[in-house]
Order: C-alpha cells, then sequence, then structure tokens
C-alpha cells in the first residue's frame, strides 16, 4: 500500500489504531499489538493541535509501558517510547519541562540498543538524543518553537526579517532532520506491523 499524501497517511493510520483497538479487546496480553497501537498514535498524532496531540503521545506512552510489562525486553517497544518522549518533549515549551522527557527518551534507546546491539536504527536514535535538548533550546530561541505550540509566527522588525527567516530555516531544517526521521521510522515500523498482522496465514506444503 502506498501512502501517496497526508490523507491517505492520516487515513492509514487511523485505520491501524481501530485494529488494534479491537485486537486489544479479544487480546489484551498481545504486546506486539500494543506497540502497532502506540506507533499509529504517534502518527496521527501529528495532526492534531498541541493538546490533543500531547494526549495522544502519552495515550501511546501508556500503551507501550503496558507491553513493556508483559515484555520487558521487548526492544521495539523500548524504541518507540524513546520516540514518544521526544516528541512530547519538543511538544513542551519550557525547557526545564521538556529535560526530563529527553532524559527518559534517552534511556529507553540506550535500554532498546542493549537488547538489539546491532540495530543501527536503535543506534542512531542513541546518538541524536544526545543533541535533542540542545535542538529544542534553538527551536525555542528563535521562535520555531511558538509555530510549533500553535502560537502564530515570531515577531520581528522588517530589517531584520531575512536574517531571522535564514535562521529559522536552519534551525527548522535541523529539527526535520531530527524529529522528521524519528517519526517517519516509527510510522514504517506500525506500517510493517500492521501489514504483518493482516496477512493471511501461509497455506501448508504440498504433500509429497
Amino acid at each position: 500500500m502506498e501512502m501517496s499524501n497526508e490523507l491517505d497517511r492520516l487515513l492509514f493510520f487511523e485505520q491501524a489504531r481501530k485494529i488494534s483497538e479491537a485486537t486489544y479487546a479479544s487480546n489484551p496480553l498481545d504486546a506486539d499489538n500494543l506497540t502497532r497501537w502506540a506507533g499509529a498514535l504517534l502518527e496521527l498524532s501529528q495532526f492534531q493541535n498541541v493538546p490533543d496531540s500531547q494526549q495522544m503521545i502519552q495515550d501511546a506512552i501508556s500503551k507501550l509501558e503496558e507491553a513493556l510489562s508483559i515484555n520487558p525486553k521487548k526492544h521495539d517497544a523500548l524504541w518507540c517510547l524513546g520516540n514518544a518522549q521526544t516528541s512530547f518533549a519538543f511538544l513542551t515549551s519550557k525547557e526545564d519541562e521538556a529535560r526530563p522527557y529527553f532524559e527518559k527518551a534517552a534511556q529507553y534507546f540506550q535500554q532498546a540498543v542493549e537488547e538489539d546491539p546491532s540495530n543501527e536504527v536503535y543506534l542512531k536514535s542513541l546518538e541524536i538524543s544526545a543533541k535533542a535538548p540542545e535542538l529544542h533550546q534553538e527551536i525555542h530561541k528563535h521562535g520555531l518553537g511558538q509555530q510549533m505550540l500553535g502560537a502564530g509566527p515570531s515577531t520581528s522588525t522588517s530589517s531584520s526579517s531575512t536574517k531571522t527567516a535564514t535562521r529559522n530555516k536552519k534551525s527548522s531544517d535541523l529539527k526535520y532532520d531530527i524529529f522528521g526521521w524519528i517519526i517517519l521510522a516509527v510510522g514504517i515500523v506500525a506500517w510493517v506491523g500492521f501489514a504483518k498482522s493482516q496477512m493471511p496465514p501461509s497455506p501448508p506444503p504440498p504433500p509429497r
């Protein structure tokens, strides 16, 4: 299935969310399903306003913690939990309030690496998590945080608008380099998990 635009993406992950919710009703101890459910929620959170997005991320965190209570060594759930903490931190404007979420994210990424040391995505996530607090500071320092949090564009005088725009573009490029690929990776994991869950069982081998 090819997600050609934002609407397709929204509909896809909303369907994945509903299927995971239905699966949970019949099998609440399915850690894989809980992880897929959380991944879909993280994707859907991008389409919400900030308060709703934060609530959806918190719901995803709850699902991932539930998955880990079933299987504490489930590395993909640990990794998704790191992403959820990172996402919530970037939606938190105050640095001192965001810091604990970044710290938790780094811990979860480290645990994911320990469980699957050869996973390049986990290793990259752990590496990038060290830069996230600085990125958060830069985003909010240059006014991008106001736009991210729905407060509208940052104010500036006309004489400095070009300089501000250039600086904001650099911060924005860095933001999407770090934040965007993480969310994209979460989406890929959720999509693969969802696709696998929809595959019919393999037919038995033909008799000899």
